[in-house]
């Protein structure tokens, strides 16, 4: 049982987050729930497990109740599955705006290409390594924030899932293979990962050598989505004012450096050869 006052039951809502609705909709009925059972806000966060204030919070609409605690509020109340249900109407709402844009762009796209100069890309990382990057926010993000930014970065790798499969091409800097962010184990087991990733048939990795006397990435990050209808969105660090593009115009130049990129690093094959030598020096 959590102790009084603990509001591990949910996560926090930016209060502009256009789920807000949403959210405002599960803890009225929730409310309704809890009176139409009799319990006063106490007895029914003694009855769940949960602190007082976080009923408080969740019925207000300003706090995202956990699916653990919808299922236990469901039992208490003998909601006969009706409050568990709810899971599904604040299901997207944990995880933050950008990233559930992002998410629905990568479950649409058909070609993703993407280059990163300071760390993995999101999709390829584990677990353990992407905690590790949040944590290492300055300044310092809350429990809570890293657990929905982990949490949001996981479901993302459900596009590895996707029938047909959406084709997909990385270009790493060698930097980010070799620094050991979150410790040697870590980045053991994401080097691991980056084999395995780089096997699919789908997927395409490659890294850009720190030795290159030539190189077109180094205005920042770039990454392409293409969709089926034919429409792209592009973004890149160094361009456009860090914002997601769609002009022909402007794709025309992400992808021409993009392409140069590719061509100015190793080959698939001679990547994951690396990516192997990296592991064994690890």
């Amino acid at each position: 049982m959590n102790v009084d006052g603990a509001e591990d039951g949910g996560w926090e809502l930016d209060p502009e987050d256009d789920a807000q609705a949403a959210v405002e909709t599960v803890g009225r009925q929730l409310k309704l729930w809890r009176e139409a059972a009799g319990l006063r806000p106490a007895e029914f966060a003694a009855a769940v497990g949960y602190g007082e204030n976080l009923i408080y919070k969740i019925e207000r609409g300003v706090r995202i109740p956990r699916p653990e605690f919808l299922e236990k509020a469901d039992e208490v109340l003998g909601a006969g599955g009706k409050v568990a249900a709810m899971k599904k109407d604040v299901e997207q709402a944990r995880y933050p705006k950008k990233v559930r844009d992002l998410t629905r762009w990568e479950a649409e796209t058909v070609e993703l290409g993407s280059y990163e100069n300071h760390n993995l890309h999101g999709l390829l990382q584990t677990e353990e390594y992407a905690r590790s990057l949040f944590e290492m926010r300055r300044p310092a993000w809350s429990p809570d924030k890293v657990d929905r930014e982990v949490a949001a970065r996981v479901t993302r790798r459900s596009i590895f899932d996707r029938m047909p499969a959406p084709a997909l091409t990385f270009v790493q800097e060698e930097v980010t293979l070799r620094r050991p962010l979150g410790g040697r184990m870590v980045l053991r087991a994401q080097l691991e990962r980056l084999l395995e990733m780089g096997k699919l048939r789908n997927v395409e990795i490659q890294v850009m050598p720190t030795d290159r006397e030539d190189h077109a990435g180094m205005g920042g990050r770039i990454q392409v989505l293409k969709f089926g209808d034919g429409s792209v969105v592009g973004h890149s660090e160094g361009q456009f004012g860090s914002r997601p593009v769609s002009h022909p115009k402007e794709i025309q130049i992400l992808e021409l450096r993009y392409g140069i990129i590719r061509a100015q690093a190793l080959t698939p094959r001679e990547s994951l050869a690396f990516i192997e030598k990296v592991l064994g020096e690890t």
